[in-house]
């Protein structure tokens, strides 16, 4: 499935990396990666038409955190993504080193939780994974932290411009061994929010509607109480057009989810995708672009793993050059970096010793595309946003990511392989507000940027 081309990362030496996500940095409509340095510099990769090359301003690459987790959204409405850096200094409770709030502001990125204002709010809990969720459709994108031996915390801007944890009055201010994260709406017609974790049950919450949430994983299958999450996705299983989950277990029985129309979750996991491994980041995406999506199982100290649905059941496919049996992976997500319609896989490693970025492409072929990033109100991307692509043969569901992986966010656009058909019928968006749009018969083989219906 993929080749190598870590060749490409201009500047690439050993170090200790974790998560990695997705974003326009310097607002120019291109896509950048953010890669969390631990005891050292965080890197902000950009291609630059032969190579990715790190553009991190001295602010961003915040060289003395130890960061960890990150995560991008439009905090305030101004139609920038700002950027969630989470940095932990220690396992789990109390750490000494706060986590960044990156905003671009007409001086330049600030982080707001350096402002005397939001002092006070500063997360100083040892945490993992970051996710952004617009709980109440307004187009602002609150970001969520799973904490690990404190409470799990929700910032969202005040309405007196500071920076404020809601989680206490909105039902998500759980304490437990927090993990893995993702916001999608599974449930209701909002944001919900999947939350995997190590020493105690996950958590499913369930957006009420009103922006509160109540947590429901048990009735719904998917409290895993004696297990430890790490990475989780969200993807359309068995094509019934109801979203599914994967996740992994950290040296335990690997899950795959599968949503019945009831709202509860079987799991459906064959005996070889369910081995036990070191598991860190899952990633569900259409590598090969053959209409299917694959299932990428990213591990620390083993090789990593690929899988896909053939012959009517998931399996394990050839992984290529990803399979890194010496890697020491801590984080990776997915973006079409150069445009040409093929995802790229970019894999963090560290944690037990400093190891090199490495870089993947997919073997060429020639199946069609598209690809389609919706816009909130402000002209943000509009992660948690529903897509739903009809063709002649089949149809296909993805969300807009929010947070998934582990520690890591994926590019905000859903990315639709195609296989031989070259022909689309209907396009169908619903944003986090409820609005939708349909667009017929798009043309193949590009970016489709959707505004909102109200802007």
């Amino acid at each position: 499935m993929f080749r190598a081309c870590s060749h490409l990362i201009s500047t690439n030496p050993a170090a200790f990396h974790y998560g990695v996500a997705v974003s326009d940095l310097d607002r120019d409509g291109a896509f950048e990666l953010f890669v969390c340095g631990f005891k050292g510099p965080n890197r902000v990769l950009k291609w630059e038409g032969q190579a990715l090359v790190d553009r991190a301003e001295e602010i961003l690459a915040d060289a003395n955190r130890m960061a960890i987790g990150v995560a991008a959204g439009d905090f305030d409405g101004d139609g920038q993504e700002e950027i969630y850096v989470l940095n932990t200094d220690t396992f789990g409770g109390r750490k000494r080193f706060g986590d960044r709030l990156f905003d671009w502001q007409k001086s330049g990125w600030v982080d707001l939780f350096s402002l005397p204002q939001n002092q006070d709010a500063l997360n100083l809990t040892a945490g993992r994974s970051v996710a952004c969720v617009d709980r109440l459709g307004s187009g602002r994108y609150g970001f969520f932290v799973a904490n690990y031996g404190g409470p799990m915390r929700l910032y969202e801007l005040s309405p007196e411009n500071m920076v404020a944890d809601v989680a206490p009055k909105v039902g998500l201010n759980r304490i437990t061994g927090g993990r893995g994260v993702v916001a999608v709406p599974l449930l209701s017609e909002r944001m919900d929010l999947v939350a995997v974790n190590e020493h105690g049950p996950n958590f499913l919450f369930r957006n009420r509607g009103d922006g509160t949430f109540e947590e429901m994983a048990a009735a719904v299958g998917l409290e895993d109480p004696h297990e430890h999450g790490r990475g989780v996705a969200v993807v359309d299983l068995n094509g019934d057009g109801l979203l599914d989950l994967v996740y992994g277990n950290w040296e335990g029985p690997h899950r795959l989810c599968l949503q019945t129309p009831s709202g509860v979750f079987k799991n459906i996991a064959p005996p070889e995708l369910a081995r036990p491994s070191r598991i860190r980041t899952v990633i569900a995406a259409d590598f090969d672009n053959d209409g299917y999506p694959e299932l990428f199982f990213n591990n620390i100290d083993e090789p990593n793993r690929l899988f896909g649905f053939r012959e009517g059941r998931w399996q394990p496919i050839d992984i290529g050059e990803a399979e890194e049996p010496q890697g020491l992976g801590t984080g990776a997500a997915v973006a079409d970096l150069d445009g040409d319609g093929h995802l790229e896989l970019l894999i963090a490693h560290g944690e037990s010793g400093p190891q090199p970025l490495s870089l993947y492409r997919s073997l060429a072929n020639d199946n069609h595309w598209l690809r389609v990033l919706p816009l909130t109100r402000y002209g943000a991307p509009a992660r948690g946003a529903l897509v739903k692509l009809v063709t002649p043969s089949r149809t296909q569901v993805q969300a807009i990511d929010a947070g998934s992986g582990y520690l890591c966010q994926m590019e905000p656009v859903a990315h639709f392989g195609l296989g031989s058909e070259a022909e689309v019928e209907a396009i169908q968006i619903r944003w986090p507000d409820g609005q939708q749009l349909s667009l017929s018969r798009p043309s193949v083989q590009q970016l489709l940027r959707i505004p909102h219906p109200n802007t």
